[in-house]
C-alpha cells in the first residue's frame, strides 16, 4: 500500500468509515463476552453539532473504542430527543414565516407539519457525528417519539399513577410566557439584575386623611393587580394598629385585610409584605392558609387579562387601561400612574436574581395553573444512596455535594407541558349524558390507550355501561416534559419497559458509562438513576463522567448568540477530525471547562502530521537480511519496549481513573518524544544504508502498538497507517485488533537511560556552543561512574570517535555534569581561548552571584524556621548544584590558563 507524500483527512476520513459501515464493526449483538454499554446523550432531533457535542461524544467514542479492543463487546447506542418546547418553537416560526399561526391550526394538522419537519431536520446531527468518527451501532438509532419509546412513557405513565406516585393538583408553578407552557425548577436559571425597589403607599380603609397609609417595598408593582391582602408579622409593635383592618391596593383601590403572621421578616423592607397569591409561592401559601381570594392577572403570553377588574369597587378607567399589554409595558405605565396619583413614596436601585427560562431565556412568571406532578421522595432515596455509597460513581466526585444537596432537598416534579408536541398525557375525562354520581363530575381514568381508558371508565362506573349510556372520553390537552421520556433512557433504548425480559436488557443493562454535562445532574442524570431503580432494581450505570464547558479565550461560554462559537464541521475540514479529536481533549480533564482555542486543533492536526511523516520514514528504509544487528539497536529496542510498557501500564491506571486528557498527554509524549525524537534516531541507518531486518521487524512492531494505543483517539489516521503495515484481509480492521497487553518493564533500565539521554543532550548543547557541525567526530572522555553498556548508544547519538575514561580532563575540553560524574569533549585547536576564558568569567560571575543570594536565604533564621521544609530542601539544592558548578567552572578556567 503506498502511502501519500502528505496526509489528506478528506479522504482517509470518508474511506475508513464508510468501510467500518460496510464491515458492522460498530454492531453488537448479546455474546459469551463481556457486555460494554455507553447510551448517548440524545441531542435535540432538530439540532446541529455544536462545541459541547463534539466534546461529549470524543470522550464516549474513545471508550468505546478502548472497549472494544480490550475484547468486550461494546455497544454504543445512539439516538435523538424530541425536545418538546425547542421543536415546537421552532416549527411555529416556520409557520409563522409561512403566514400560518399555530393557534389556526388543529392539534392534528400542526403534528403533521411537527412530523414532517422532524423528518426534514431529525438525522442532520447523527450525520454529523459520523464525520466526527463516532463509532455508534447505527442500527440501533432511537428517538424518544418512536413507538417502542412512546409505548414506554406512556406505560410508565399509567404505572406511577396507579401506585399513586403521579396526581394532579393546582398550585403555583414555572410560567414561559413565550413558550406558553410551565417548565420544573430546574429549567430555572437565575441571574442577578440591577432593578429597581418602588416604596408604594397603601391607605388604611377607615381613615380619610392622606397621611393613613403603609408603605410596602415591591420590585414587581405590576402585580398589585392581583393583591388580595397585605400581611404584617403579629410581633411587630409598629403595626399591631392594624389587626382587624384593611387597606386599599393603590391606584384600583381594591380593599384588602391585613392578615398577621410570623412569616414576615420584620427587618426586611418596611415589614410589611404585599400578598398576591397567584403570582409568588410563597404569597400562594399564605393564600391557602388565611383562605384569600386568588387573582391570576396575566394571560398565557405574559400580557394582562381583565380578571382583576370588579364593578363593586375598581376605578374602572384606570384598570382597564393596563388590560392586554404586556407585563413590562404595564411595569412602566403603572409606575408612572402611581407617581401621578401621589402614591408611589420612592425608588431606589436594588439588585436582586431573576428568573429565566433556559429554554426561551425569557423571565419566568409564577403562575397559578393545574398541573400534572409525580411524587420524588420514595424515588429519591435509593437514587441517593447509590451515589452517597459509590455503587455509581461521579467522575469527578466532587459533584457528588451538588447531587446529595439537590436529592435531600428534593420537590415533587411538575411532569405536564402545555404543548402539542410531545407524548400527550394518557388522562381521558369522561363526558356522559346521565347525570355523574353524587355531583360533580364523571371525572377522569388513566390508560394508555381510548380504548382501555373506556374499560376503566366503565369499572369505575358501571352505570356508562347500561343500555344508552353511551359516554365520550376527551384526553387531556397537556404533554409531558420531555425529560420524563429520556429519564427511561438506558432502560427504553433495550426495549425494557415494554418487554422487561427481552435477550438486550438482560445483557446490556446496566450501562456501563455515562458521559454527560453538569448542567443536567438534576435534569437527567439524577431522574435515569431513580427510573433504573424503580423499573429495574439496579443502578442503570456504573459511572459517570462529566465533561466540563467549551469556553472561549475569555472564558465565555459558546453560543450561537455571542459569535464565539466555530462551526464544528468546518473545523473537521481544516483540520482533519482527529486533529480536532486530540485538540478537543488536550486540555479538557474531566468536570472542568475547557479553554477551547483553535491552536489546539492546529497542535492535533501537526500531530498527525508527525506520525504520517515517522510512518513514511520506516517504510521508506531498505531492509537487509545479510546486515548484523547493531548494538546500539539491540539497547533501543530493549529500552523502548520497556517505556512501551510503562506507558501501557500508566493508560490502564489512567482510563480507570477516567483520567483521558492525561491518557492522551501520556501518548503523546511517547511517539513524539520517546519514539519519534529518541528511538527512531537510534535504529535509522546511517545516509543511503539499509536497516538490519530484526530492528525493522521490531520497529514496525512498536509502530502498530502505538497505532493500536492512539485508536480510540485518532481512529481514521491510525486505520489509515495500520492497514499499511502490512497486506490486510478485506474485514480487517485495528478496531477490532486487540490493545497492547500490560508488560513487567525494568524501571532501573528506564532511570538509567534517561541519564543516558542526558549525556546526548549534553553532548549536543557543546556542539551548539562550539558551532562544531553534526557530521564532525567528537571524542567523549569521562571523570567519575560510568556505564559502558550504553556507549554504542552515545557514541552513535553524539557521532563520537570514542568515549574513554580519564582521571583529570583535557585543558581546552568543554564539560557538563549528569548526576556527580564530568563529561568532556577535548576541543584542541577547535577553540578560541581568549572568547571561552571570557564567557566562563561571565558565567562564574553570574553563579557566585547566585549562590550568594541563596546562602543569604539560607542563613536568615527566620526563614528556615517558617518555611516548608520542602521549600528549604529545594534551596540547599540550589546552593550545592551552584557550588558544584561554581566548581567546575573555576577548574576549566585554571586548565585554560595554564
Amino acid at each position: 500500500m503506498e502511502i501519500a507524500s502528505k496526509y489528506n483527512p478528506a479522504e482517509v476520513e470518508d474511506k475508513w468509515y464508510k468501510y467500518w459501515l460496510e464491515n458492522k464493526f460498530f454492531h453488537s449483538e448479546p455474546d459469551s463476552r463481556e457486555p460494554y454499554t455507553i447510551v448517548i446523550p440524545p441531542p435535540n432531533v432538530t439540532g446541529v453539532l455544536h462545541m459541547g457535542h463534539m466534546l461529549n461524544n470524543t470522550i464516549q467514542d474513545i471508550l468505546v473504542r478502548r472497549a472494544r479492543m480490550m475484547g468486550k463487546n461494546a455497544c454504543w447506542v445512539p439516538g435523538t430527543d424530541h425536545a418538546s418546547i425547542a421543536t415546537e418553537a421552532k416549527v411555529v416560526a416556520k409557520l409563522a414565516a409561512e403566514g400560518i399561526s399555530k393557534n389556526d391550526l388543529s392539534r392534528e394538522a400542526f403534528l403533521e407539519h411537527a412530523w414532517e419537519w422532524t423528518h426534514k431536520h431529525g438525522g442532520i446531527i447523527l450525520e454529523q457525528l459520523k464525520k466526527l468518527g463516532a463509532s455508534c451501532d447505527w442500527d440501533r438509532t432511537c428517538f424518544t417519539m418512536d413507538e417502542k419509546r412512546s409505548e414506554s412513557v406512556l406505560k410508565v405513565f399509567v404505572d406511577l399513577y396507579n401506585k399513586g406516585l403521579i396526581y394532579r393538583d393546582t398550585r403555583i408553578v414555572h410560567w414561559d410566557p413565550k413558550a406558553k407552557t410551565t417548565v420544573s425548577d430546574e429549567e430555572v436559571i437565575y441571574k442577578e439584575e440591577h432593578n429597581k425597589l418602588y416604596y408604594l403607599k397603601y391607605y388604611i380603609t377607615e381613615y380619610k386623611d392622606e397621611d393613613s397609609y403603609i408603605v410596602i417595598a415591591t420590585t414587581r408593582p405590576e402585580t398589585i393587580l392581583g393583591d388580595t391582602a397585605v400581611c404584617v408579622n403579629p410581633n411587630d409593635p409598629r403595626y399591631t394598629y392594624l389587626k382587624g383592618k384593611q387597606v386599599f391596593v393603590p391606584l384600583i383601590n381594591r380593599p384588602v385585610d391585613i392578615i398577621m403572621d410570623d412569616y414576615v421578616d420584620m427587618e426586611f423592607g418596611t415589614g410589611c409584605l404585599k400578598v398576591t397569591p397567584a403570582h409568588d409561592e410563597n404569597d400562594y401559601k399564605l393564600g391557602q392558609k388565611y383562605h384569600l381570594d386568588i387573582i391570576d392577572i396575566f394571560n398565557d403570553d405574559g400580557t394582562v387579562n381583565d380578571s382583576y377588574i370588579n364593578d363593586d369597587y375598581h376605578l374602572l378607567e384606570v384598570a382597564k387601561s393596563y388590560v392586554g399589554m404586556d407585563r413590562f409595558d404595564v411595569r412602566k405605565k403603572i409606575v408612572k400612574d402611581l407617581e401621578e396619583a401621589g402614591q408611589l413614596l420612592k425608588v431606589e436601585d436594588y439588585v436582586n436574581k431573576v428568573g429565566y427560562s433556559e429554554r426561551t431565556d425569557v423571565v419566568i412568571e409564577p403562575k397559578f395553573s393545574m398541573q400534572w406532578f409525580l411524587k420524588m421522595e420514595h424515588l429519591a432515596k435509593p437514587a441517593l444512596d447509590a451515589v452517597e455509597n459509590d455503587t455509581i460513581k461521579f467522575h469527578p466526585a466532587k459533584f457528588k455535594n451538588m447531587y446529595r444537596h439537590w436529592m435531600e432537598n428534593i420537590k415533587d416534579w411538575n411532569i405536564s407541558r402545555q404543548l402539542w408536541w410531545g407524548h400527550r398525557i394518557p388522562a381521558y375525562y369522561i363526558d356522559a349524558p346521565l347525570s355523574p354520581p353524587e355531583g360533580g363530575s364523571w371525572g377522569f381514568v388513566v390508560a394508555e390507550n381510548e380504548e382501555k381508558a373506556r374499560e376503566l371508565a366503565i369499572a369505575k362506573h358501571p352505570s356508562l355501561g347500561g343500555a344508552g349510556g353511551g359516554f365520550d372520553l376527551r384526553q387531556d390537552e397537556d404533554c409531558l416534559d420531555t425529560w420524563f421520556s429520556s429519564w427511561l433512557w438506558p432502560i427504553s433504548v433495550f426495549d425494557g419497559i415494554n418487554q422487561p425480559d427481552n435477550k438486550d436488557i438482560q445483557y446490556y443493562y446496566p450501562t456501563n458509562d455515562l458521559v454527560t454535562a453538569p448542567e443536567i445532574i438534576f435534569f437527567w442524570v439524577a431522574r435515569m438513576i431513580m427510573s433504573g431503580y424503580e423499573y429495574r432494581g439496579e443502578a442503570c450505570f456504573h459511572n459517570v463522567y462529566f465533561t466540563g464547558i467549551v469556553r472561549d479565550k475569555q472564558g465565555r461560554k459558546m453560543s450561537k448568540s455571542l459569535g464565539n462559537s466555530p462551526d464544528p464541521i468546518e473545523l473537521m475540514e481544516k483540520y482533519g477530525a482527529d486533529g480536532v479529536r486530540m485538540g478537543m481533549l488536550l486540555t479538557s480533564p474531566a468536570g472542568n471547562d475547557l479553554p477551547f482555542d483553535e491552536g489546539l486543533c492546529e497542535q492535533g492536526r501537526n500531530f498527525n502530521n508527525k506520525i504520517w511523516n515517522a510512518f513514511r520514514l520506516v517504510k521508506g528504509w531498505e531492509v537487509s537480511d545479510s546486515i548484523e544487528q547493531p548494538e546500539s539497536s539491540k539497547i533501543a529496542i530493549e529500552w523502548f519496549r520497556n517505556i512501551l510498557a510503562k506507558t501501557v501500564a500508566e493508560l490502564d491506571d489512567l482510563f480507570g481513573k477516567y483520567r483521558l486528557s492525561e491518557a492522551l498527554m501520556s501518548l503523546y509524549k511517547l511517539f513524539w518524544d520517546e519514539f519519534s525524537s529518541w528511538y527512531l534516531e537510534m535504529v535509522k541507518p546511517a545516509y543511503q544504508q539499509p536497516i538490519d531486518k530484526k530492528t525493522y521487524e521490531a520497529t514496525l512492531g512498536f509502530f502498530d502498538s502505538l497505532l493500536r494505543l492512539l485508536h480510540p483517539f485518532m481512529p481514521f489516521i491510525t486505520e489509515e497507517l495500520w492497514q499499511a503495515l502490512k497486506e490486510r484481509k478485506e474485514g480487517e480492521s485495528i478496531m477490532v485488533s486487540d490493545m497492547p497487553k500490560e508488560m513487567t518493564f525494568d524501571a532501573g533500565l528506564i532511570d538509567t537511560f534517561e541519564k543516558i539521554k542526558d549525556v546526548i543532550a549534553g553532548i549536543r548543547t557543546v556542539r551548539l556552543q562550539k558551532n562544531i557541525p553534526n557530521k564532525e567526530e567528537l571524542s567523549l572522555e569521562v571523570i567519575g561512574d560510568y556505564n559502558a553498556a550504553f556507549s554504542s548508544v552515545i557514541s552513535k547519538m553524539g557521532n563520537l570517535s570514542s568515549i574513554d575514561t580519564v582521571s583529570e580532563k583535557d585543558a581546552t575540553a568543554a564539560s557538563f555534569l549528569v548526576g556527580t560524574t564530568e563529561y568532556s569533549i577535548p576541543l584542541g585547536n577547535n577553540i578560541d581561548v581568549e572568547a571561552e576564558l571570557k564567557k566562563l568569567n561571565d558565567e562564574l560571575k553570574y553563579l557566585e552571584g547566585f549562590l550568594k543570594s541563596v546562602s543569604a536565604k539560607l542563613s536568615n533564621e527566620k526563614f528556615v524556621a517558617n518555611a516548608k521544609p520542602e521549600i528549604v530542601e529545594n534551596e540547599r539544592k540550589k546552593q550545592a548544584d551552584a557550588e558544584s558548578k561554581i566548581k567546575t567552572i573555576q577548574e576549566s578556567i585554571a586548565n585554560l590558563s595554564k
